[in-house]
């Protein structure tokens, strides 16, 4: 009976955490949940994290080089066979077999030694910081590139949805008109063409229904992906395509300020500048000799038997305090090769960090266009829509009046799905260059 009760409570804690698991990923999300959410679970932001915590570990271990160090050691020797001496000890001419100490010793010690200077240690510490921030840069930017991928993954789904709504609705509307042409071929009063031509579009209007199904739960797939998610997450997005096309209609954006030093790729160009000047600091400065000291304390013992831990064993007793100077002389040249090798690398530095600075401002002025682009063939599109609309209108009532033919309808229904089209992927378009925008001038995630 213990046992089952055991048993019944470990069953409830595992579906308690299960249960936990489940409601940590959330079903229902904004694009600003989505990208709130991506920031802290998607896969490069979870690595950005992990190579900061990594670059902190490796900035302490660098620290640690130039604190004191502490070693024992404890060392056991046992001669099988002991070395032969020969000497002279009576002044007779004649050496004798002489063996010195005995058959075995123990020694034991405790050595501190403290680096009190080293030019390339000072550099190593630059470095390590260095090293931190270019950690945290690129953390910040997987978080922009984090932002527009989810902005883009979120939008293709609401255009899938979107889509599939307007195809579902013209099989709706071009169902009944088939419908009714097919009465009116039956009473003789129309021709046999006109109701191919519609079975015609209707069955190429299916096919697309099914080609969009399918593309809306790819959609659903990379946008899981891009949370962070497993791929065949259930998810349902809050935000409709209207919605957001109206949130992202942002005129300010195109006045904005372009300030090149506060973009992440421009201080990721001068880190890397940076990083380059410390590395021709740190071979310039293997030429400066290095200083250490160190502390030694250490006890032996000697006996000709393995009698090292009787009470009566003897065991002496010694210290040494000792200070290192190296200075470096000749090298056979390698080391100014090495230095000329890392001057050449800070010149490509600075011209890298050039090309940067013109592409961020070329990259900020292309952005700018396409978004002003978008919002323009929004405008024209949303326009377009509603003509479209109502010469198919006008075509559908003069096909049943029989003064035009279903050629001419068939042209403005393809005229009006082609602008349903445009009009969905300008608003998908607004979208994905306002997010583009975004990350070209380097608004920070919210």
């Amino acid at each position: 009976m213990k046992n089952l009760i055991t048993l019944l409570l470990l069953c409830i804690g595992v579906s308690s955490v299960f249960a936990q698991e489940a409601t940590s990923v959330p079903t229902k999300l904004s694009l600003q949940e989505a990208i709130d959410y991506a920031i802290k679970n998607n896969y490069d932001n979870k690595i950005a994290a992990k190579n900061i915590e990594a670059a902190k570990e490796k900035k302490w271990e660098t620290t640690t080089t130039g604190l004191p160090q502490i070693s024992g050691t404890v060392d056991y020797q046992h001669w099988l066979k002991q070395q032969v001496q020969l000497a002279d000890i009576n002044g007779d001419g004649v050496d004798d077999e002489l063996i010195f100490g005995t058959k075995q010793s123990v020694n034991a010690g405790v050595t501190l030694t403290q680096l009190i200077f080293d030019g390339t240690y000072l550099v190593g510490l630059q470095s390590a910081k260095t090293y931190l921030k270019i950690s945290e840069q690129a953390k910040e930017k997987t978080e922009l590139a984090t932002r527009e991928a989810i902005i883009n993954a979120y939008g293709n789904v609401l255009v899938a949805e979107k889509s599939l709504e307007i195809l579902e609705n013209n099989k709706q509307v071009l169902t009944k008109n088939l419908n009714e042409t097919q009465k009116i071929f039956e009473n003789g009063l129309t021709e046999e063409e006109n109701v191919e031509q519609l079975q015609i579009t209707l069955g190429n209007l299916e096919s697309n229904i099914r080609n969009t199904e399918r593309l809306k739960d790819i959609a659903y797939q990379m946008l899981n992906i891009a949370l962070g998610n497993k791929i065949n997450k259930t998810l349902e997005l809050t935000d409709s395509l209207e919605t957001l096309t109206l949130q992202y209609s942002d005129l300010s954006l195109l006045s904005k300020t372009f300030d090149i030093n506060n973009h992440i790729d421009y201080q990721i160009a001068e880190n890397d500048r940076e990083a380059n000047r410390l590395l021709l600091k740190l071979e310039k400065n293997r030429q400066l000799p290095t200083l250490s000291a160190f502390i030694n304390y250490q006890y032996s013992s000697f006996s000709d038997e393995f009698s090292f831990f009787d009470s009566d064993q003897k065991w002496f007793d010694s210290s040494l305090l000792g200070v290192s100077l190296n200075i470096p002389i000749f090298g056979t040249f390698r080391l100014r090769s090495r230095i000329k090798q890392a001057a050449i690398e800070l010149e490509n530095s600075d011209i890298r960090l050039e090309e940067t600075k013109q592409k961020l401002n070329l990259q900020a002025q292309k952005a700018k266009s396409e978004y002003q682009l978008s919002l323009e063939n929004y405008e024209t599109a949303k326009k377009n829509l509603n003509l479209a609309e109502r010469i198919e209108k006008k075509q559908q009532v003069k096909f049943f009046e029989g003064l035009s033919s279903s050629f001419d309808l068939l042209q403005a229904q393809n005229q009006l799905y082609t602008q349903q089209n445009t009009y969905v992927q300008s608003m998908l378009n607004v979208i994905a260059k306002k997010a583009q925008l975004e990350t070209a001038l380097n608004i920070p995630v919210k």
